[in-house]
């Protein structure tokens, strides 16, 4: 039952998840080449941040902590990766919207999986953060004194998660119900 409708917010929504997944392919992209960067290069770029950095008489700048940063950046490509296909997962249930028929078991679990990944993209920030908490003091001892790390508790990240539950459990039984009407007409 295929009637493809040409709605301008589904529309919208399928070039703004391909505009998204897009953003997160680069953010891939570049990450995966910052990573290996920063472990096989991370004599040059001290070297680099010495010659920079300012520093008073007999002072050094500390060794760029090379393993706090690989942390942040690996999970930071987690994130994007999750988020990559968050977005993929939101386009494919606009694409059954645009069908007519957005009732389907897919699309329950879905969101369900949609749930789960926005789950650990929260899980995964907070770890980010308390790695980046320790970052602070090399930070400050290059000079720098705006670096502010902000940790603390999403309560909307909490709302959409249990919303994309509930709506994965709406979508669970409407589908039932619809089977159910079908099977007794």
């Amino acid at each position: 039952m295929s009637t493809r409708t040409t709605d301008p917010l589904l529309l919208a929504g399928r070039v703004l998840t391909l505009i998204m997944q897009g953003i997160m392919a680069l953010g891939v992209a570049a990450l995966t080449i910052v990573l290996p960067a920063i472990v096989f290069f991370h004599d040059k770029i001290n070297a680099e941040i010495a010659s920079e950095v300012a520093v008073g008489p007999g002072a050094t700048v500390t060794d760029l902590p090379v393993l706090p940063l690989v942390g942040i950046i690996a999970i930071a490509l987690a994130i994007l990766v999750l988020a990559f296909r968050f977005f993929g997962f939101l386009r494919q249930i606009i694409e059954t919207v645009g069908e007519g028929d957005p009732f389907v078991p897919d699309n329950a679990d879905r969101l369900t999986k949609m749930a789960w990944h926005l789950t650990a993209v929260y899980a995964l920030s907070a770890v980010a953060a308390a790695i980046a908490v320790t970052l602070k003091s090399w930070v400050e001892a290059i000079g720098e004194n705006d670096f502010h790390v902000a940790v603390g508790f999403d309560l909307s990240a909490i709302l959409t998660i249990v919303i994309l539950f509930i709506l994965a459990r709406v979508f669970r039984k409407g589908t039932e119900m619809r089977d159910d009407l079908e099977g007794t007409v």
